[in-house]
C-alpha cells in the first residue's frame, strides 16, 4: 500500500511518456512497477475497492452480502432507472485516481479504471447482469465547467466504452440549459432541487439506454437524468459508472 502512495504522489515527465504506452507492460501508474498490465500491476489493481455488495438497483454499498436487495432509498423513493452497473466503491486508492484523471487532466489515471471497465460491462453484457442498451448517454456538463477543465470526463468513458462494445454514444441527447451551483458540497434534497429543470432531450430517445458518469455520490444527477430520458420515451434506462460513494 505504501508503494501505491508513493506512485500517486509523484511522476514524472519522464514515466508519463511509459505509462499506458501498452497493454501489454509499460509503467503501473500507481506504484511504477515494470509489470502493469492496462497500466495497473496486479498488486495495485488488487487494491481497487470492489462494489460486491450492493443495492440492486442504485449500487449503494452494502454492508452485508447481497447483490439482489433493494436500500432503504431505493425502497422509499424508487429511481426512474431500472438498475447500475457500477464495479467500485468511491475509496482509496480509486478516488484519487479519479481525482487526478477528473480534476488534474491527468487521463494517464483513468485509462485503466475506463478499460478495466470496459471488461466488467463485457461480462455483465455477456451473462445476462446487464441489457445491452441502444445507445450511451453521457452526463452532460455546462459549457463554462467543461472550458475549465478541458473536456467531459463523463463523456471521456462513454467513448472509450461505447467504443470496445460496440454501442454508439450520443453526447448531445441531453443537454444542460442552464448553469447550476457545484454539486460536491451539497446533500441529496439540495442536489435534486439544484438540477431541477436543467436537463433537457433534444432529439429522440431510443427505449434502451445507458447513463454514463463517473462516479454517482447521492444519485441525485442520475436520478434527473432518467426521469427526463423516461418522460422522452426510454423504457429500459441502465446507469453505469466507475465508482459508488457508500452512505
Amino acid at each position: 500500500m505504501n508503494q501505491m502512495i508513493k506512485g500517486l504522489n509523484w511522476l514524472s515527465t519522464f514515466t508519463d511518456k511509459k505509462v499506458n504506452s501498452v497493454k501489454h507492460g509499460g509503467l503501473c501508474v500507481a506504484c511504477l512497477s515494470a509489470n502493469a498490465f492496462n497500466g495497473l500491476c496486479q498488486p495495485c489493481r488488487d487494491d481497487l475497492p470492489v462494489n460486491r455488495w450492493h443495492c440492486r438497483c442504485c449500487a449503494l454499498p452494502l454492508a452485508f452480502p447481497s447483490s439482489e436487495l433493494l436500500c432503504g432509498d431505493c425502497l422509499k423513493h424508487p429511481p426512474p432507472f431500472d438498475r447500475s452497473c457500477i464495479p467500485w466503491r468511491y475509496q482509496y486508492p480509486l478516488d484519487g485516481m479519479i481525482g487526478r484523471y477528473k480534476y488534474n487532466g491527468q487521463r494517464k489515471f483513468g485509462r485503466p479504471l475506463i478499460s478495466d471497465f470496459a471488461g466488467f460491462l463485457e461480462k455483465s453484457l455477456h451473462h445476462g447482469g446487464a441489457t445491452r442498451p441502444e445507445v450511451l448517454v453521457p452526463a452532460p456538463m455546462d459549457a463554462k465547467r467543461r472550458r475549465q477543465r478541458g473536456f467531459n470526463q463523463a463523456q471521456d468513458i462513454a467513448e472509450t466504452i461505447g467504443a470496445q462494445l460496440n454501442i454508439p454514444v450520443a453526447p448531445g441527447l441531453v443537454q444542460r440549459v442552464r448553469q447550476v451551483r457545484a454539486q460536491r458540497e451539497l446533500n441529496r434534497e439540495a442536489r435534486l432541487a439544484n438540477l431541477r429543470g436543467v436537463f433537457e432531450v433534444t432529439s429522440t430517445v431510443p427505449e434502451r439506454v445507458a447513463i454514463v458518469d463517473d462516479v454517482v455520490t447521492t444519485g441525485a444527477t442520475v436520478r434527473v437524468l432518467a426521469s427526463v430520458l423516461r418522460d422522452a420515451g426510454a423504457r429500459e434506462i441502465q446507469v453505469w459508472a466507475l465508482a459508488r460513494t457508500p452512505g
